[in-house]
């Protein structure tokens, strides 16, 4: 298993693709030079173009235990590897368990300055215009009533269901940023964002509280807000059950 973040500022997201440089792509490279035999790595979730993660989890599969001293792979790795990408551990797990199936959580946050950041300006959402806080988190509380999600879906994706626990959904103010909160066992393509997008009407009074409501129950993604930028946008925790693996506490504080 590895753990490691990126800055999702110069990828076109996780997974890799023709003709576009990815994360996974990135990290796959370096481990084939290193291990000496190709790598192919499979992460716990994918990530879009511009979204950041401090703290994401991939695992690999091979044959004979790793002769190397993994710590100084991952120092090497480092070496190799693009500013935008670090790699904290790499460590063996058991071969039931897998960086995707196994996860029990996923935690974003979305990350939104009120006033113009020169030092982060591809990690936060600058946006100024006031926002009724309050209104937006009693929005936010009608995702941990439902399961049903497909109002805030990419659409023609193709999953089996748009169904989602959602354990934390809230907005917490820090100094000049707004930052929402929220926490689930799987998460659909691009839901954050228009989650996002649409609790932010919510907290401009262009919709009510109730509206919220209802845009849940409909279904329907054309009922919903725009989608906000990647640019504010993080994974910030997987959770592993206790008998997986300890996961470390290694992500970065931004």
């Amino acid at each position: 298993m590895i753990s490691f973040a990126y800055n999702g500022a110069a990828f076109n997201g996780w997974q890799k693709q023709p003709n576009a440089v990815s994360i996974q792509e990135a990290l796959e490279k370096s481990l084939s030079v290193l291990l000496k035999n190709p790598v192919a790595l499979v992460g716990s979730g994918r990530t879009d173009t511009g979204v950041h993660a401090q703290q994401q989890y991939a695992h690999f599969e091979w044959p004979t235990p790793i002769a190397d001293d993994l710590d100084f792979v991952a120092f090497k790795a480092n070496r190799m590897l693009p500013p935008g990408i670090v790699v904290y551990r790499i460590f063996p797990i058991r071969s039931d368990v897998h960086a995707r199936f196994t996860a029990t959580s996923r935690k974003y946050e979305y990350r939104i300055s009120r006033i113009k950041n020169p030092f982060r300006p591809s990690m936060v959402y600058p946006f100024s215009f006031p926002l009724d806080v309050l209104a937006m988190n009693q929005a936010a509380e009608y995702l941990l009533t439902y399961s049903d999600f497909q109002s805030f879906s990419l659409v023609n994706t193709q999953v089996k269901t748009f169904r989602c626990a959602i354990t934390e959904a809230r907005w917490e103010e820090r100094g000049h940023e707004l930052i929402f909160h929220v926490r689930a066992d799987r998460f659909l393509r691009g839901m954050v964002r228009a989650l996002v997008g649409t609790l932010m009407d919510v907290g401009r009074g262009r919709i009510t509280v109730t509206d919220f409501e209802q845009i849940i129950l409909a279904k329907d993604r054309k009922k919903a807000g725009r989608a906000v930028p990647p640019d504010g946008l993080f994974l910030v925790e997987v959770t592993y059950p206790a008998h997986a693996f300890d996961p470390p506490t290694d992500a970065i504080d931004l």
